[in-house]
């Protein structure tokens, strides 16, 4: 009864049947792979900044360039301050306001930008403190450069003068003409009554929608998996009752119905 599975039609569904059911489990297993490695980098994030506020500052030399190991790590840096830009629409504990944003030129002869705290309302220069004149070392948690559009930064662009949209080396090569770290710090402690911006996560370690979206493709491909064995499961029963019904001559009886001529009246 079973000879047909040795027809060249069933040769063609056993093979895609042999095919497709590892490279759905293989699929389904790397999507929940990165699930979990998604899973574990927040978890080592969220350690990493618990501990952070207690670990020696280290020199920022050493730190850079900026990966998810060193995003949030706190450095140290001297220099003089320079240019101050506003950053406007940040949000700190659910408060609408803007960063102020002073340009540190350091001694190896580049510049880097310093988020020396948060304020309150539409960004105004004439709310910003003027920055500590002089030579000046600053405390802060490392963080990388912001992309337009990711993570809550604007894209917005035709901000007035003095004001930038995201902290990063080329949103500011054009506002600026120093060289700058394709980094920034945000200061443990403000500045003059300003209130500290709290590090933010490297990118690509949150239990983001990117993150449930391999967990949802995780179960789609076991889902089709399990679809390839209930369709070939299906058609088998089907072939074995055509053939059963075959033997006991019910299939030729109905073709001998159908091909009957109709009565005429």
């Amino acid at each position: 009864m079973y000879r047909f599975l040795l027809t060249p039609r069933w040769w063609g569904i056993n093979v895609f049947v042999l095919l497709a059911i590892p490279f759905c489990v293989f699929m389904g297993s790397w999507q929940l792979s990165r699930f979990e490695g998604r899973v574990q980098d927040h978890r080592a994030a969220t350690e990493q900044a618990a501990s952070d506020g207690q670990e020696t500052a280290r020199p920022l030399a050493e730190m850079l360039p900026v990966d998810k190991s060193t995003s949030g790590r706190r450095v140290t840096a001297s220099g003089r301050y320079g240019k101050q830009l506003l950053v406007p629409g940040r949000e700190v504990d659910n408060k609408q306001g803007f960063y102020v944003l002073t340009l540190l030129r350091t001694g190896s002869g580049r510049t880097l930008p310093v988020v020396r705290g948060w304020l309150p309302g539409k960004a105004d220069p004439a709310k910003a403190p003027a920055a500590p004149a002089g030579e000046v070392t600053v405390t802060g948690a490392l963080q990388a450069s912001e992309t337009p559009g990711d993570n809550g930064v604007s894209a917005q662009g035709g901000l007035p003068a003095g004001q930038t949209a995201a902290i990063s080396a080329a949103s500011l090569v054009n506002l600026v003409p120093d060289k700058l770290y394709d980094a920034w710090i945000t200061l443990d402690k403000a500045d003059a009554g300003m209130k500290a911006v709290p590090a933010t996560a490297p990118a690509g370690t949150g239990l983001d929608l990117k993150a449930f979206q391999n967990l949802g493709y995780t179960g789609e491909w076991f889902v089709f998996a399990g679809f390839v064995v209930f369709m070939w499961f299906r058609l088998l029963r089907r072939e074995v009752e055509f053939q059963r019904d075959a033997a006991l001559g019910l299939v030729q009886e109905e073709q001998e119905d159908t091909s009957a001529p109709a009565a005429t009246v």
